[in-house]
């Protein structure tokens, strides 16, 4: 398996991941994949990344800005999926800890993470990467028609702060 910078060319396999994790019910709270000009808006164009086997993506990490304030451009939310063929493996983890290695060498001192608590695979390798749960969003958010709670989790850089 090989980590590598995620291209235009890549979407549809990409967008396919976000799709079957966004069909667990516990991914996002995004009810649809966006097109991959409005994915592109939203992310960062630095650190964007997938993980490739025998030219099969199996996974992707994003970050995505917090806040277009200059205050906040060290901090960024970090997005991590897994196909789940692939799942159980230890990919999310690498993927996650290149990510993380990434982003501060783009200046990024803070990372933060909002998980729904049922995605405890997502929880498990966060915290295994050096997040710290900060608490919980209670009812953040509603998701087809249903309030949802999320765990609040940060990274901050040893290196940068």
């Amino acid at each position: 398996m090989k980590i590598r910078s995620l291209y235009p060319s890549d979407w549809e396999q990409v967008k396919s991941i976000y799709e079957k994790g966004i069909a667990t019910g516990n991914a996002t709270f995004q009810t649809a994949a966006p097109s991959f000009e409005e994915w592109d808006k939203s992310h960062s164009k630095t650190c964007r990344f997938v993980v490739e086997q025998n030219g099969t993506v199996c996974g992707w990490a994003a970050l995505t800005p917090v806040s277009s304030r200059c205050v906040y451009a060290g901090v960024a939310e970090v997005s991590v999926y897994i196909d789940p063929v692939f799942s159980g493996k230890g990919i999310g983890f690498c993927l996650l800890e290149h990510l993380v290695k990434a982003s501060e060498q783009e200046g990024i001192w803070t990372l933060q993470a909002g998980i729904f608590p049922e995605n405890s695979a997502s929880l498990r390798i966060h915290e295994k990467a050096g997040f710290r749960i900060l608490g919980v969003r209670e009812k953040i958010g509603k998701h087809h028609g249903i309030w949802r709670d999320t765990v609040l989790l940060e990274r901050r850089s040893q290196t940068l702060i």
